[in-house]
């Protein structure tokens, strides 16, 4: 009977050792644009490291809200990929990078932040609950509506243009990133 107690001991450690490491690879963050991203480092922190992001840095550099990022927050962030802002009509990233255009670009960022860390789940669970649609306020003021189409969850703004979330749950110290592929616009 020992020997037996020592076979099912050892399988217990065993599993408990193999559950360990797998909790450890599941709560590591997803890379973004080839780029690790770290749970101990804030937002800014780990933007500025994601090719994917070089623009959004810049235009939340341009918009001075860098400090309010870099903050205890908590915040959850809809980031759009360069390519994302590549959608936009010609011109349209250059105008709002403009100094006199502070006040458009800071509405426009702002509008991408929702306060509090919203994960995928939680987000999921919040459009289940509201019959297949959530609305979610942002720091901006404005709504944005979150709906789940193909398993994947997409956002529509106020003017009906709509992104995916390509990349979720990427942990931060003052929040979460979840990356998108448009950027969205406020009325």
């Amino acid at each position: 009977m020992i020997p037996a107690r020592k076979t099912v001991l050892a399988t217990l450690v065993a599993l408990a050792l193999t559950l360990s490491v797998a909790t450890v690879r599941a709560e590591k963050d997803p890379d973004v644009g080839g780029a690790a991203m770290y749970p101990t480092k804030n937002i800014v922190q780990n933007a500025v490291n994601s090719p994917d992001h070089t623009t959004l840095v810049a235009a939340v550099k341009a918009a001075g809200l860098v400090d309010t990022l870099e903050g205890a927050g908590p915040f959850t962030v809809f980031a759009p990929v360069n390519s994302a802002f590549d959608k936009l009509p010609a011109g349209t990233v250059d105008t709002l990078l403009k100094p006199e255009n502070k006040d458009q670009l800071v509405k426009v960022l702002t509008y991408h932040v929702v306060a509090g860390r919203v994960s995928s789940k939680q987000l999921v669970a919040m459009i289940k609950k509201g019959g297949g649609k959530a609305e979610l306020k942002t720091v901006e003021g404005g709504t944005l509506t979150a709906s789940v189409n193909g398993g994947k969850v997409i956002l529509t703004d106020e003017k009906g243009g709509t992104s995916t979330v390509t990349i979720a749950d990427v942990y931060q110290s003052n929040g979460v990133i979840h990356v998108v592929d448009s950027v969205l616009l406020p009325n």
